[in-house]
């Protein structure tokens, strides 16, 4: 999977599309599809057939600015208008045949306007963004994303349970010959604690890579789990009043081929920059769930109790804390989970924003607070994150990093979808929004 988008011309970009297309079609593939995801978190996407990848590739496929203030039910933010048009460009880097649907490859796309420049409102480019800001100053990041889901035939077996295995162990190794065919790199896989939930990790890549990945993972499952007769959710809450589906992001910061958290003279092992790089982050929490626990539901998986990370702190292998700070058996595997994200985000949003967070936190040399050993709820000094998407609202628009970060056209479009769908649900009790959003995202 590509991280950055090809420095080829327009010229070399036509063959190279030529050449994937005839490639694809030699394998049997009939068409193409572009997905790409929205403020709200869900996965559009429109298809081409194979002959016209390379007419795509240099013209792009037309796609209405409107899906900017989608909402999560497929209404609109008010004020939305129906003129102008994009272009949906797939990036032939991140190119795949898709293992669970013969016939078919996926490519996530960047969105352009008329003239070829990026759309200020492109998620992706604004993840591609944040990253270069990065690797400006000389360091990388390597991001993975965890994927958890619940499918809609549970069975019987215990939280992380042998028997639940067993029930579904035909259904999970097809998930594996899937993703592995595809030449994703699976870490684990295995049943999570809520019934029918399952969780599978994937190994570290680039920013915006990662990103990419967690959305062809999530095609997979899906597509994997249509053919077993099932269907998946990767919605925060799929039962109302139990544990929910994370997506856990986790992050270290690289230079030179070290890994920046381990080695240090800091706590655990952190360098300055890693310390400061996560301070950023920490400090920038109450805001970053705007985009990365981005719905109503979000907040009702945020439960104290539930390791759904509900505290803004950090600690070292702290799971309710929002910061887990992971030394690993290694150096080159330190790294820290944030725990407070789920599936609802979209995945470029969240990491374009994170990066920017601790970029923040580089720059002004933050350091972290006193970590939290125990439980943050009967911790002196560790508050919760805002509970509800309104407060989470509140702190968004208190942040003049991600402000600046997202660059005016994004940042009010998420806005807007964001007060949207705190109207959209107002009133409603946790079984109906839970209702609502099951099978959304």
């Amino acid at each position: 999977m590509g991280s950055t988008r090809s420095t080829s011309g327009p010229a070399e970009r036509a063959e190279q599309a030529e050449t994937a297309a005839a490639e694809l079609a030699g394998r049997g593939v009939d068409a193409v599809a572009l997905g790409w995801v929205d403020n709200a978190g869900v996965t559009r996407v429109k298809a081409v057939p194979v002959a016209q990848l390379p007419h795509a590739v240099r013209h792009g496929i037309g796609a209405a600015p409107c899906f900017d203030t989608f909402l999560v039910d497929d209404s609109m933010a008010p004020g939305t208008g129906p003129a102008g048009d994009l272009r949906l460009v797939p990036d032939l880097d991140a190119l795949v045949p898709l293992a669970a649907q013969p016939g078919w490859a996926w490519a996530p796309v960047d969105r352009r306007t008329q003239d070829g420049s990026p759309h200020p409102g492109c998620q992706r480019t604004f993840a591609r963004r944040a990253a270069e800001a990065i690797e400006a100053r000389g360091l990388g990041i390597r991001a993975g994303i965890e994927v958890e889901w619940v499918v809609d035939a549970p069975g019987e077996g215990a939280a992380y349970g042998m028997d639940r295995l067993i029930a579904h162990s035909d259904y999970l190794r097809d998930v594996l010959r899937a993703l592995a065919e595809q030449r994703l790199a699976v870490l684990q896989i295995h049943p999570e604690y809520a019934p029918g939930q399952f969780e599978v990790s994937l190994a570290p890549d680039g920013p915006v890579a990662a990103a990419d990945t967690a959305l062809l993972v999530r095609q997979t499952v899906r597509a994997v789990s249509a053919r077993h007769g099932l269907r998946a959710s990767f919605a925060p809450v799929v039962t109302a009043g139990r544990v929910g589906n994370g997506g856990h992001l986790h992050l270290s910061l690289w230079r030179e081929g070290r890994n920046l958290g381990s080695g240090g003279q800091g706590r655990y092992g952190m360098t300055p920059q890693a310390e400061a790089f996560l301070a950023g982050i920490l400090t920038e929490l109450p805001a970053l769930l705007v985009l990365g626990a981005p719905g109503v539901a979000s907040h009702l998986r945020l439960v104290p109790g539930r390791w759904a990370g509900p505290y803004q702190c950090w600690g070292l292998e702290n799971r309710e804390a929002a910061l887990r700070l992971i030394t690993g058996s290694a150096p080159e595997q330190a790294n820290a989970e944030i725990k407070c994200f789920d599936a609802a985000a979209n995945p470029y949003l969240m990491v374009g924003g994170v990066l920017a967070a601790g970029l923040a936190g580089l720059d002004s040399g933050l350091r972290l607070p006193p970590e939290v050993a125990g439980d943050p709820a009967a911790a002196t000094g560790a508050e919760r994150l805002p509970h509800g998407l309104a407060a989470a609202v509140s702190a968004y628009q208190a942040s003049t990093v991600l402000r600046a970060a997202l660059g005016p056209e994004l940042y009010a479009a998420v806005l807007a979808v964001r007060r949207a769908e705190v109207e959209l649900f107002a009133g409603l009790d946790e079984e109906a929004v839970v209702a609502a959003t099951r099978w959304r995202y």
